[in-house]
């Protein structure tokens, strides 16, 4: 199996608010940069996406080490909480619906066809990677169209 690093990153202005998602793909010498956005959504969706989206990008199952600063991502699954969510039928042990359901699935699944490990990284510290992943999930974020301007100064047309 390929061994590959992957970087990720979400960010959110307002939450829920525009959202955006940073990752970095790392296999030997070849990095690849992704990012994308959603109008409306939480920082939690993005951090979740962003795994997704760098899983999704490998063509074979790979050894994937994800590093994020997310502990709602990592410890879904170091702590186990997203096996427990699956047998209780993506229900909380309050017996309300999961948070994320549809994206903790999808990265379920990808973890069975790649076999990945999580680490934890500090946010907004020195690591460069994850600061680059900030950096991309926030250009990411969709901007608000600008409300138009009139400058007829009161002409008609």
């Amino acid at each position: 199996m390929k061994e590959v690093t992957l970087y990720t990153d979400g960010a959110c202005s307002g939450n829920p608010g525009a959202g955006g998602w940073g990752a970095i793909l790392i296999y030997g010498d070849v990095r690849r940069e992704l990012s994308g956005g959603e109008e409306e959504t939480t920082n939690n969706r993005m951090e979740l996406y962003a795994v997704i989206a760098g899983l999704e990008r490998l063509k074979y199952p790979c050894r994937v080490l994800v590093y994020s600063d997310s502990a709602y991502t990592v410890n879904g699954f170091t702590e186990g909480w997203v096996y427990g969510w699956e047998k209780s039928g993506w229900k909380k042990a309050d017996k309300k619906p999961v948070l994320n359901a549809d994206l903790w699935q999808r990265l379920l699944a990808l973890t069975r066809t790649h076999k990945v490990e999580f680490r934890k990284v500090k946010g907004h510290a020195d690591n460069e990677l994850n600061n680059r992943c900030d950096a991309l999930a926030r250009a990411a974020i969709p901007k608000p169209d600008p409300a138009p301007t009139d400058n007829s100064n009161g002409e008609s047309i």
